[in-house]
């Protein structure tokens, strides 16, 4: 299936994962909301809701930028509302905004702490409510977040408490929502790397070396995000997928074209909810 003539909204999407997905969609012939806080452009992260989209209509897609943080409500709504006023609908949300601070108990503020939940639990959550209603009137709606999958081996809270409360409330939501909404045919999935990605984020946390040498371009995920969107959304709901589990699903066997310049299979970073 294409997604020619669909909505997608995206939180998050003024760069690395967000934007990939945004762009894959825009090949398609897709309408793409660009949402984010990034209007600007800041002295340390690339890209900007406006250069995202521009980048949607360069790939062939329509970008509607909207500023938006996930944490208040009314510039949720007023997002949403915007996007139907523009578009007409809104087909696919991908919760894609997210917050992170791989820190343990003494040593996250709770300001720190209030972020994370904020953006990655109560954000997913807040988004996903007010393009409900749109969703319930799309001929295949979807809802992806980017949220790992669930496990409460107490080794993926110990070092990190507070970040890993804080997705496992965006997983959380697949749980609820998709069982929620099943019978009225809203796909509900969650979509997760096996190994560390080519972001910003990467490059904070693991350092420039790591970032170059042991991750995947974005495009695995973006492909993979668009694999689970196309599909049926009464068929496929509730799932907690893993970006190379769906691209070989896909018949897609050799996965080297997701290498960065000079990295290796055997180098890659795992991630650390897997």
């Amino acid at each position: 299936m294409s997604l020619s003539g669909r909505t997608l909204f995206i939180t998050g999407a003024s760069r690395g994962i967000g934007l990939a997905i945004a762009v894959r969609a825009a090949a398609d012939g897709a309408n793409v909301v660009v949402t984010g806080k990034s209007v600007d452009a800041h002295p340390k992260l690339p890209g900007t809701i406006h250069t995202a989209a521009e980048a949607v209509e360069r790939a062939g897609g329509r970008a509607l930028a909207v500023a938006m943080d996930v944490r208040e409500e009314p510039q949720v709504k007023a997002a949403v509302r915007a996007a139907v006023e523009r578009f007409g609908s809104i087909d696919v949300v991908v919760n894609n905004a997210s917050a992170i601070s791989l820190t343990g108990t003494l040593e996250t503020p709770i300001r720190r702490y209030d972020l994370m939940h904020q953006v990655n639990a109560r954000g997913t959550y807040l988004t996903t409510q007010h393009c409900l209603p749109h969703l319930l009137q799309a001929a295949n709606p979807h809802v992806l977040m980017l949220a790992p999958p669930l496990n409460l081996d107490p080794k993926w809270f110990a070092p990190h408490l507070a970040y890993t409360m804080a997705k496992y409330g965006m997983s959380l939501c697949v749980l609820g929502i998709a069982e929620e909404f099943r019978d009225r045919g809203v796909a509900v999935n969650a979509l997760w790397p096996r190994t560390a990605i080519d972001t910003a984020a990467i490059s904070y946390i693991a350092g420039e070396e790591t970032r170059q040498r042991r991750t995947r371009r974005v495009e695995i995920m973006s492909e993979a995000a668009h694999a689970i969107v196309t599909r049926p959304s009464r068929e496929c709901t509730g799932q907690f997928f893993i970006d190379d589990d769906v691209l070989r699903a896909e018949g897609i066997t050799d996965l080297s074209r997701y290498l960065q310049d000079g990295a290796r299979e055997e180098d890659l970073m795992p991630d650390f909810f897997l």
